[in-house]
């Protein structure tokens, strides 16, 4: 495997990216992996590579470069404590069109890297990501081919840059996790989101993990952590990938 930790040029400066792909056989179909809110750390990067492994070039950013941040450090289940503050304000300062912005960097970059084929990119996005991971999609509708949001918050807002509204641009496969017992996702999500994908014509699925909550797939977090579910997204993930790209 090649890894490489970069720094890409950005409208906003340099954002700081770990790159993972295979040694051989290339050029690999792009996978942007967008972070969860807590930031980049070691658990990111060996979920990247867990991608990588089966034949993707992926891409993550760190999307708190603006602010001069990266990995936040282990959180305190106290929500104000300074980490959890710090995290909060972090996830605030960023938005549709900045992530928007570093997505297009992103691609550019991609472009032109040989070990790259950025003419087959899917995008991924946890927690605070999902809605970039869907944005991204109608941004580039005919570049991205498979997208995907995984207990991904604020996918339904009553702004006109809403993810949901968005969605109906794109013309990728688009797969949506939601947990069943999450405090930071409403389920009442579930019903517009499949509205406005299925009058757009696009492919999707949105699925139901009962019986677990907001960050299972995340096998450090271990007052959630769920190993059947978390196996299961990757079965999706990779089937979701494995058709399109």
């Amino acid at each position: 495997m090649i890894e490489r930790q970069i720094e890409i040029a950005t409208a906003a400066g340099r954002m700081n990216t770990f790159i993972s792909h295979p040694e051989r056989g290339g050029p690999h179909p792009v996978l942007i992996f967008y972070m969860d809110a807590p930031g980049i750390r070691e658990e990111l990067r060996d979920m990247a590579r867990r991608l990588a492994a089966v034949g993707y070039y992926v891409m993550l950013p760190n999307l708190y470069y603006r602010e001069g941040a990266e990995d936040l450090g282990p959180l305190s289940p106290d929500p104000d404590s300074p980490v959890r503050r710090r995290m909060t304000a972090l996830m605030h300062s960023l938005n549709i069109p900045l992530v928007m912005d570093d997505t297009d960097a992103l691609l550019a970059f991609a472009d032109a890297d040989p070990a790259a084929d950025a003419g087959r990119v899917g995008c991924l996005g946890y927690c605070m990501s999902g809605q970039y991971a869907l944005s991204a999609a109608a941004r580039h509708p005919h570049r991205i081919k498979a997208a995907a949001s995984l207990y991904g918050t604020w996918l339904v807002t009553d702004k006109p840059d809403s993810p949901h509204l968005g969605v109906q641009k794109a013309k990728a496969e688009i797969y949506i996790a939601f947990a069943e017992a999450d405090p930071y996702v409403p389920l009442s999500f579930i019903e517009p989101l499949e509205q406005a994908m299925t009058a757009a014509g696009i492919r999707h699925e949105v699925e139901l993990y009962r019986g677990v909550d907001h960050g299972f797939a995340f096998p450090q977090r271990a007052s959630t952590f769920d190993k059947a579910a978390a196996e299961r997204h990757w079965e999706r993930l990779f089937g979701l990938f494995g058709r399109n790209l």
